[in-house]
């Protein structure tokens, strides 16, 4: 089975409540799920148990996707308890995404398991260290690693990131993979972590014509057309791993 979970909480320091501000008179939560439209049934929101997360469940619920709350600073207790509670066995797969990307693309992310189905990796990313803009970023991997990365991380950032654990604690007994990108656009960036951030999506959103039927192709010949947008968050610095 395919499990996509999707972090997501209200308490964001640098741009508070960010997946549900609006964008094309609809929470970016909500825009990012009708990307991922074909995936609806494997996704599973993951959220807080902070009290602050009521705007999220109930946006789920209204929407129809499964969502569970757990920690709000522990995410690898949160991954992990939201796919046991799902029902995950060892060889399911879990799909790593973050619910500030509201321009995702779903062919890179069916490319991106396709690509960990067929190469038998332990791991694949796809994300700016290949080619794709900040934000395309998806990582996949078993639930049993999932699983052992949960009983054996000892550090914080292991848990507040859950994947360093794969990376920097056990890189050496597991296989990595990297689903490409043809072309390097890792420059830019549609995430949303400042308010700079918020403007280029939502100038992205609005030269779209607030689709969210569009290609990768699509989108990147937008900001090919119109570099003021890339200019808008251009000098925003991606918060470091500690």
């Amino acid at each position: 089975m395919l499990f996509i979970i999707i972090q997501a909480r209200m308490t964001s320091t640098r741009l508070p409540g960010k997946v549900m501000l609006p964008l094309c008179d609809k929470p970016v939560l909500q825009v990012m799920l009708e990307r991922l439209d074909n995936y609806q049934d494997n996704i599973i929101i993951a959220t807080t148990n902070d009290g602050t997360e009521k705007p999220i469940v109930d946006l789920c619920h209204s929407l129809g996707i499964r969502c569970f709350q757990g920690d709000t600073d522990n995410v690898l207790d949160r991954y992990y308890q939201a796919a046991t509670f799902s029902g995950a066995d060892d060889s399911d797969i879990i799909v790593r995404q973050t619910s500030d990307c509201p321009l995702i693309d779903p062919e890179i992310t069916r490319k991106t398991i396709d690509y960990y189905t067929s190469h038998h990796f332990d791991y694949v990313s796809a994300g700016t260290g290949a080619g794709f803009p900040r934000g395309m970023d998806t990582e996949i991997f078993s639930y049993a690693l999932l699983k052992e990365a949960w009983n054996r991380a000892s550090e914080p950032y292991e848990k507040e990131h859950v994947t360093p654990y794969f990376y920097r604690t056990i890189r050496d007994r597991l296989s990595f993979g990297q689903y490409k990108n043809v072309t390097d656009h890792s420059r830019y960036r549609l995430t949303l972590d400042e308010e700079s951030d918020y403007r280029a999506v939502m100038e992205l959103y609005k030269k779209l014509h607030c689709r969210t039927d569009f290609s990768y192709d699509e989108m990147i010949a937008v900001l090919e057309q119109y570099p003021y947008i890339y200019d808008l968050n251009a000098a925003v610095e991606q918060k470091k791993i500690s």
